[in-house]
């Protein structure tokens, strides 16, 4: 029978299902895991099932925003986070068997994060935010009867507002937490100024680590406290010999004796150049190490993707001995499960490994649950023993789709730039070619910058190589996953060494017997949209360019992005009178030498890379008449419309890129 399968298209990412948060029952028999999917142009979620041992999944949830299902210590009942009134978010609980949840809370409207089980089953940790009463639908209506304006915002804080999240203003995460049977709701913690502490119970149930910030400056300051708190007093305890600098992640080990967390020390945040270390402490009488300060391994190299879930977050889990530490490694493109040693003896031990992303969620009897991905197939649901040992796959959500599709497969390269560098390198090719046809090349840049592309799935990777483009993309400097100096050798100097790598990857393109050298194009988003914009100010090679979700203005940057940038920190100077630095590293210093034909892609609601970075660009593109195009998304949309915006404008923006790339690559 002759193949029938067909190249991946942009219309495929509706029917595209993403598994995600599995848990692990405490008997070790059921897997629980959020399900997400796109009906019509909505995005729904919900709860899931599998058996441990494998075989047919079941639903167990009704709604469809129901996801971070959590067993209870006895394993007898699921707890789950359901936003069906979205005003309203609640825990909702349900027997292991399935059947119809009950609502624990009652909370009013607000937004509620995420929640942990106290290990008696009593009680339940949560973070909530309030609403905004002036900003409800009901508020709203009322206005709207009443014929009176949108009210205005009232800022008196620094962190105000977050892409993804919104205006939150002055409101902020607090701890509660709820008697399971009662239902009754206390606030523990209302003390965090920035709203981001992380909390971890003690196996007693009495006390809650947390990780916290106070003080009206907590934005400026990267000083993270660990504290102990007394569940039924509400009063803290710091543990002496805690460094200063950023922590999160607490997590207490299952004997108590123990604290870990993922920080380092100094003035940076959390998301840095340095590497992000593991920590360990007595849970008693403090005394910090860091377990992984004698490796170049960081805690926070994210792989980024658009097909599933993408964390910036460390992931540790004590193993059930209290003896060792699972940790969340990104190196060189995958992310393993690495095992440290409490005691800091020996080197830290890789669990798993091949060209995937690993990511374990939770322990139990003896084996962990984990999502598993790769750059040919999206996340799945996978279990694996703590010993060690192949994972076991327990889902198949995507299978039927992929029988039916003509998946890209990435070659690996590394190639070296005249300063002698190092830089990893994956090319897509269109799949099954029959020919030695040269093919137009794209260069994708990622995002970040401190993040790496490598083995995840990438659904735009694998349109662009099914309409016949060869698809390029990379590690320069800048990227985590190989080494703290690879990273941060761009510190304060955009536009340096990790040019001087994307020009070699682009010259390394031109040499390319799969590529033809004069149909090449460059494009990314976020940092990936702010090199696309200095390439084209520093060669003619590229034959159209596209800016997406950009950073063109250093200087403006600064101050119009949700996080404000400290002076004199990141960057030499400030944005005022001292924006010399920033200036350098501007993009649009260079807009004078722009002739590159450029689709210029952004979000009227970003709140990471404020539009103007995009009108910036197209002004100058304008006003010097190269062809250019602006495709302007609405203010309900974020920087992250391309991982996580409303199916059918996800669906028009790679249309556009594949528009732009056939006028220009193919003409």
């Amino acid at each position: 029978m002759p193949n029938k399968k067909t190249p991946i298209t942009p219309a495929d990412l509706t029917r595209l299902v993403t598994p995600f948060d599995p848990c692990l029952s405490p008997q070790g028999d059921l897997v629980t895991y959020s399900r997400k999917h796109i009906d019509g142009n909505t995005t729904k979620v919900n709860v899931w099932c599998v058996s441990s041992s494998g075989g047919r999944s079941r639903r167990l949830t009704n709604g469809d925003k129901d996801s971070h299902a959590r067993f209870s210590p006895d394993g007898a009942s699921i707890a789950f986070l359901s936003y069906r009134d979205k005003e309203r978010p609640q825990i909702r609980l349900l027997d292991r068997e399935g059947g119809e949840s009950t609502a624990i809370t009652t909370l009013p409207a607000g937004t509620l994060s995420s929640f942990k089980w106290a290990p008696d089953g009593k009680s339940i940790a949560f973070a909530w935010r309030a609403a905004d009463a002036h900003r409800t639908e009901s508020a709203a209506k009322k206005r709207q009867a009443d014929k009176l304006s949108e009210p205005p915002r009232v800022i008196t804080t620094p962190w105000y507002r977050l892409d993804g999240d919104g205006y939150f203003e002055q409101r902020r995460f607090v701890l509660k937490i709820v008697d399971v049977e009662t239902g009754t709701v206390r606030t523990l913690w209302n003390k965090d100024s920035l709203g981001w502490f992380s909390y971890d119970w003690s196996p007693n149930s009495q006390t809650i680590a947390l990780n916290t910030m106070r003080g009206k400056r907590a934005m400026f300051d990267s000083n993270t406290e660990l504290l102990l708190l007394n569940v039924k007093s509400g009063k803290t305890k710091a543990l002496p010999g805690i460094p200063d600098g950023p922590k999160t992640g607490i997590a207490y080990s299952p004997c108590g004796k123990y604290l870990a967390w993922a920080g380092r020390q100094g003035k940076d945040g959390w998301y840095s150049t340095e590497n992000l270390e593991l920590y360990v402490c007595d849970a008693a009488k403090g005394k910090a190490t860091s377990l992984s300060n004698k490796t170049d391994l960081c805690l926070l190299a994210a792989t980024l993707g658009d097909s599933s879930e993408v964390s910036f977050e460390p992931n540790l889990k004590w193993t059930p001995d209290s003896k060792s530490l699972l940790v969340r490694i990104g190196h060189h493109g995958t992310v393993q499960t690495m095992r440290f040693a409490r005691s800091g003896r020996g080197a830290p031990v890789a669990m798993t490994s091949g060209s995937k992303v690993h990511d374990h969620t939770n322990i139990a009897a003896g084996s962990m649950a984990m999502m598993i991905e790769s750059a040919t197939r999206p996340g799945e649901v996978h279990i694996m023993s703590i010993k060690g040992g192949s994972p076991k796959r327990l889902t198949h959500c995507n299978d039927a789709l992929l029988k039916q599709r003509l998946v890209a497969k990435p070659s690996s390269h590394w190639i070296t730039t005249p300063q002698g560098t190092k830089v990893h390198v994956w090319m897509l090719t269109p799949p099954k070619l029959k020919n030695a046809r040269r093919r137009p090349g794209v260069l994708q840049v990622h995002g970040g910058p401190h993040g790496q592309y490598g083995c995840m799935f990438f659904h735009e990777f694998q349109c662009q190589a099914g309409d016949g483009h060869v698809v390029v993309y990379s590690n320069p400097r800048g990227s985590k996953g190989y080494g703290r100096d690879h990273c941060a050798s761009i510190r304060g100097a955009w536009g340096t060494t990790d040019w001087i790598d994307i020009r070699a990857v682009a010259n390394w393109m031109m040499t390319r017997p799969e590529i033809n050298a004069k149909r090449m194009a460059i494009m990314g988003g976020s940092y990936g949209g702010y090199m696309t914009n200095w390439a084209i100010g520093h060669t003619n090679d590229f034959a159209c360019a596209i800016t997406d979700r950009c950073v063109s203005n250093m200087v403006s940057m600064a101050g119009n992005s949700d996080y404000m940038e400290k002076p004199w920190h990141y960057f030499d100077g400030n944005f005022w009178d001292a924006p010399e630095a920033r200036w350098k590293s501007s993009p649009i210093r260079f807009a004078g030498k722009w002739k590159t034909p450029t689709l210029v892609i952004h979000s009227e609601g970003d709140l990471r890379c404020n539009i103007e970075q995009a009108e910036q660009v197209y002004a100058a593109l304008q006003i010097r008449n190269i062809p250019s195009r602006f495709v302007r998304y609405p203010r309900s949309t974020s920087h992250g419309l391309s991982r996580g915006g409303p199916a059918d404008l996800r669906q028009h923006r790679l249309g556009e890129i594949l528009d732009w790339l056939a006028k220009y690559l193919k003409r």
